[in-house]
């Protein structure tokens, strides 16, 4: 009986011993938009353009509120060299360059008369940007846009910035004269993926008005690794 209590002690110290507590779950972290270096466009670098149904080019109309923004033309080149580019005839690494020229509506007179210029109604500048509106699939980090035409029409060659949030990238006028009516401004980026067709993917923002714009865009790839998008 003394043996089977000098047993028994140690069993029950175990069982009064606390339960091992559960390990944390991880949970994702959402990444913060990250700032991105943005090269001048050189349009040596870039070979053929891609022709879709809509021919080498697509062009729409931005509108908001009943009233035209501006206009943006966009192509997708294959690099130097190539004199047709066919997606499906191309080697896996291709990179392809897709470019967007964004040109200001002039200004609408009546509008600018409404708009107040001194008192309490003046609010803060709202931002002016263009942006895509989705993941940029395949994106390469490489990024930026034409100085000349950003000097000319902001007065500043350093007057935009441009991130990466979420995987969508956004050029953002943040300093210069503002971006003048009836002038143009080209943005531009790399992917790894050729365009899947035009999608409504971008998305243009000034004077407090938003318009969406049609585009070429890459499709989300099948597999991830084949198209990072990074942030």
């Amino acid at each position: 009986m003394r043996a089977f209590a000098l047993i028994a002690l140690p069993l029950a110290l175990v069982a009064c011993e606390p339960a091992p507590e559960p390990e944390p779950t991880p949970t994702p972290t959402v990444a913060a938009p990250r700032t991105l270096v943005g090269a001048d466009l050189d349009l040596s670098t870039l070979g053929a353009k891609i022709v879709g149904p809509q021919g080498p080019e697509v062009e729409t109309t931005l509108s908001a509120g009943g009233r035209q923004l501006g206009t943006m033309v966009s192509y997708v080149a294959c690099p130097e060299g190539v004199e047709e580019c066919v997606p499906g005839q191309m080697p896996e690494d291709t990179v392809y360059t897709y470019v967007h020229q964004v040109t200001l509506a002039d200004v609408d007179e009546d509008a600018a008369d409404a708009q107040p210029t001194e008192g309490p109604e003046v609010r803060e500048t709202p931002p002016t940007l263009f942006r895509t509106t989705q993941r940029a699939h395949g994106f390469n980090q490489s990024v930026g846009y034409a100085r000349a035409q950003v000097e000319e029409a902001l007065g500043d060659p350093d007057a935009i910035t441009i991130s990466i949030d979420n995987g969508s990238l956004i050029w953002r006028v943040v300093a210069g004269s503002g971006w003048q009516p009836g002038t143009t401004l080209t943005f531009w980026w790399q992917s790894t993926l050729p365009p899947a067709g035009p999608a409504d993917a971008y998305l243009l923002e000034v004077d407090g008005d938003q318009a969406s714009a049609t585009g070429p865009f890459p499709a989300e790839p099948e597999n991830p690794a084949d198209g990072p998008a990074g942030n």
